[in-house]
């Protein structure tokens, strides 16, 4: 029968098991998935199923870690994230949370831009180290991201974003992430690719500071190529920090809202 052991197609006999094959293919295989969830050693194969073989702790080559990051896949959409390009326009709680997410969902190329650098307040809700303090956070973001995936291609720019760079640094996106804190430059953002960048969408964020309900946070498409995530209210104001939870909802939001772009389910 054909099945495919770690995304290659091979032909077994019926009758087998994920353990005796993991043996044959892969001795000392101590991870066993099938069709994208784990499975215990004696569980029969069958005609058309996807295995994947782990040995934990070893790490993969690129066509392996790609493989097996497509286990944790619905079959297909691992190639469709991997040829994607997205656009994270702010490296800060926003941002770097954003970043990381599509790191580990396997999106193909990321393209950041921010100019500031790693503070120590940055560190109760942004993708830092305390050991990056000083570093500009895109250079800092970029070796995170490396640790996670160091096969997704980041582009970094440390600059501060304008309406005459964004649509030269942002060329090759299809998907542009606003991550800002103030609200004159999420405007300037969304303004600029709108106006000037035909085609791409943008997925911004407003209402996202203190604790407030989970469930206000909310997804909403207001425009044909602009989502917006948040409450639309909770602004940080005295009083009214920005916290990681919420900071962490929202991203959350905007990242699987750009997954969602990349592979048709936008509407």
């Amino acid at each position: 029968m054909q099945i495919r052991i770690n995304e290659l197609p091979a032909q077994t006999e019926a009758g087998v098991t994920v353990g005796a094959l993991a043996k044959r293919h892969k001795p000392g295989a101590d991870v066993l998935i099938l069709n994208g969830f784990p499975t215990p050693p004696e569980t029969m194969l069958k005609e058309g199923d996807e295995l994947f073989l782990i040995r934990r702790g070893e790490q993969p080559g690129q066509d392996e870690l790609e493989g097996l990051m497509a286990a944790r896949h619905t079959p297909g959409v691992h190639r469709r994230l991997k040829a994607a390009c997205v656009g994270i326009a702010g490296a800060g709680g926003l941002g770097s949370a954003v970043a990381v997410a599509l790191a580990r969902v396997g999106v193909g190329r990321l393209v950041i831009a921010d100019f500031d650098v790693v503070e120590p307040s940055n560190l109760n809700r942004q993708q830092y180290f305390i050991d990056q303090i000083g570093y500009p956070k895109v250079e800092a973001l970029a070796a995170n991201l490396r640790r996670i995936n160091p096969y997704v291609a980041v582009e970094a720019h440390t600059t501060l974003l304008d309406p005459g760079n964004i649509p030269r640094i942002f060329s090759v996106c299809d998907i542009i992430v606003e991550a800002f804190d103030r609200a004159d430059m999420k405007a300037m953002l969304v303004d600029t690719v709108l106006s000037r960048m035909a085609e791409v969408t943008v997925v911004a964020a407003s209402g996202l500071a203190g604790y407030g309900p989970n469930n206000s946070i909310t997804t909403r498409k207001v425009a044909s190529r602009l989502y917006l995530c948040g409450d639309g209210n909770s602004e940080a104001r005295p009083g009214c920090g920005l916290m990681a939870p919420r900071v962490s909802i929202a991203a959350g939001h905007q990242a699987n809202q750009v997954i969602r772009i990349i592979l048709g389910e936008d509407q």
